[in-house]
């Protein structure tokens, strides 16, 4: 779901080969003593993959003995480059994972970092309208992927406020930009990240009603996104994985001291993107790469098993996700 919710946010944005992307303005002199590490990002640059571009930049990798490329997902998705072992990491989400960690076709990878502490995902309107709350979606037009976990969700929170779901227009979502689907009318309400669609409203000057899921149930304040591996090769390579993760945090840590350096290192290395929605998401999300935590990437494990627990109880996945799936914070230092 959330790969089609970014694709919505980002289909505006020129799609360009990455592979090379931010090359670091320090220079190997001996590239043959780095490792290679594949890094797929779960659709184009944007301020949730700020860290890992800073660190490219700023020769973090490099001085931990990495040679990082970071290369856009597959039409199937990093999640299948990374469980393949093409790609050692990339960028996924704790409720896309769920499907694949199940069933027969289950894929060998597992969360290793939260890139944020807390969702920040939620519903977006037009202000003054009644969608403040979820019961205020009754009688109004929804944006759909048309996804299970979506619609279960957003089924939880409006019966949670009171409301009827089923007095929730549902209509297949062909938003690719979201002030202009909302000025237009074209739709009432659409499932949205604050820290980029969010922002982006906030750009154009349109007054919108928003509220948060995590904000309506604890339950919803899952991980996303997130830092996965492929688990083989992290069983086979764990210091590697640690310097990986440690350069990781250098970067991510840099774009909280430092967000508008850190929006000019990501705007130099994908440089279609528009530099005013960069800078001001990066000043919103350098509070929500660590939050209240002290450990960038920390994976808080009753957060995490509570969504999955979720998914269980309401037979959203193929087969039951024991406790502790999925995740590991045994890379992190």
């Amino acid at each position: 779901m959330k790969k089609r919710i970014l694709a919505a946010v980002l289909t505006a944005l020129v799609v360009f080969g990455m592979t090379g992307c931010g090359s670091g303005k320090k220079e190997s002199s001996d590239q043959k003593d780095l490792k290679k590490i594949t890094f797929v990002l779960d659709w184009t640059p944007n301020t949730n993959h700020t860290g890992i571009y800073v660190a490219k930049e700023k020769g973090y990798f490099e001085d931990a003995g990495l040679d990082v490329d970071i290369v856009q997902p597959p039409e199937d998705g990093a999640e299948v480059l990374v469980g393949s072992g093409k790609a050692q990491f990339g960028i996924s989400f704790q409720d896309t994972m769920a499907s694949a960690l199940t069933g027969d076709d289950a894929l060998p990878i597992e969360a290793v970092a939260a890139v944020l502490q807390h969702n920040t995902s939620g519903i977006i309107s037009r202000k003054g309208e009644g969608m403040d709350r979820p019961k205020g979606l009754e009688g109004k037009k929804y944006a759909t992927w048309d996804a299970p976990i979506e619609k279960a969700t957003l089924k939880q929170v409006v019966e949670a406020d009171g409301g009827d779901f089923d007095k929730v227009k549902m209509i297949p979502s062909t938003v690719t930009d979201e002030v202009s689907a909302l000025k237009s009318k074209s739709v009432d309400a659409i499932w949205i990240f604050y820290g980029w669609a969010g922002i982006a409203a906030e750009n154009a000057g349109l007054k919108t009603d928003y509220f948060a899921f995590k904000d309506i149930d604890d339950v919803f304040d899952y991980y996303t996104p997130v830092i996965i591996g492929n688990s083989s090769w992290l069983k086979k390579n764990p210091e590697t994985a640690k310097k990986f993760l440690s350069a990781a945090k250098k970067g991510y840590e840099d774009a909280i001291k430092d967000p508008e350096g850190a929006a000019k290192i990501l705007c130099e290395a994908a440089p279609e993107l528009d530099k005013d929605l960069v800078v001001n998401s990066q000043k919103y999300m350098k509070d929500q790469y660590k939050a209240e935590v002290d450990q960038w990437g920390y994976i808080d494990p009753e957060r995490w098993n509570a969504f999955y627990n979720w998914l269980n109880e309401k037979k959203l996945v193929e087969t039951q996700i024991p406790e502790n799936t999925g995740f590991t914070n045994d890379y992190l230092e």
